[in-house]
């Protein structure tokens, strides 16, 4: 199999859908131009505001059409995060396109961000924790998705590693504050880092986001990060070094604990 050239994506998404779409077909074409196979875009890709309302999703279909579109155009594929909406809320869902435009797979946060004074479950609906990890080819390569928050939850990324996953694809709006990009490295590299996996992380940059984007390899190393400005980074995943370390850190293998989604809390 060969190496493969992805493209992160980092901006800061507004409340105005057809502006965000600009943004990230605009990326898309600079990513295929540097040779990219593979373009992740952040969580909220769509639209962001200070706090969430169910009209945030409204330019959906018109977003994904327009990236579907660029997709085959540029012959890319295409993981971005937007909103959906479900009757009078909404669910964020991060698509996978393949560059025939066509979606190989969809998933839906499960750990919603209710944490430090944010509230992510006023607006949205969580994903199904026992619905199947999403795993898609690109170039046989097998990318697993998650999103944003997930990041604090390990067991997120070994359900996807025992689905197949080589590379996460991991879009994310990460709150800015006091030690929140410590905590962002921290826990993408630590990802990356116990799963022997690659790991994309593509973090919105602007007021009330962190940035600091990344490609972080199979062992926890950075390699290319992005600061608090719109960007667009692109690294190549090489076969041989994902293969070299898993044979030298053997880490999955030498597993004694399995991981399946908790049971249902009683009603």
């Amino acid at each position: 199999m060969t190496d493969l050239r992805v493209a992160v994506g980092q901006y800061a998404a507004t409340d105005d859908p057809e502006a965000s779409t600009a943004t990230a077909v605009r990326l898309v074409e600079q990513a295929a131009a540097a040779g990219a196979q593979l373009v992740l875009l952040p969580e909220y890709a769509l639209a962001w505001a200070p706090r969430l309302r169910p009209a945030l999703g409204d330019g959906h279909a018109e977003f994904a059409d327009a990236l579907a579109a660029a997709a085959v155009a540029h012959e890319v594929s295409i993981v971005v995060g937007t909103l959906e909406p479900e009757g009078e809320r909404l669910r964020n869902v991060a698509i996978a396109l393949g560059a025939d435009g066509r979606r190989r797979g969809a998933y839906t946060k499960v750990h919603l961000f209710d944490a430090f004074g944010v509230r992510e479950s006023e607006v949205l609906d969580a994903g199904d924790p026992h619905q199947e990890p999403v795993v898609v080819d690109v170039a046989g390569w097998q990318v697993g998705l998650a999103t944003c928050y997930d990041l604090r939850f390990p067991e997120t990324f070994r359900r996807l590693v025992d689905a197949g996953a080589e590379v996460f694809a991991v879009g994310a709006a990460w709150a800015a504050g006091t030690g929140k990009v410590d905590q962002l490295e921290v826990l993408a590299r630590a990802r990356a880092l116990e799963n022997t996996s690659y790991l994309l992380l593509a973090s919105q940059n602007g007021e009330g986001r962190s940035g600091h984007s990344a490609a972080i390899g199979p062992l926890g190393e950075v390699l290319a990060t992005a600061d608090d400005e719109p960007e667009l980074l692109i690294a190549d995943l090489s076969r041989a070094r994902l293969d070299e370390t898993r044979t030298t850190v053997p880490s999955l293998r030498h597993r004694r604990y399995a991981v399946a989604p908790a049971p249902p809390p009683p009603t």
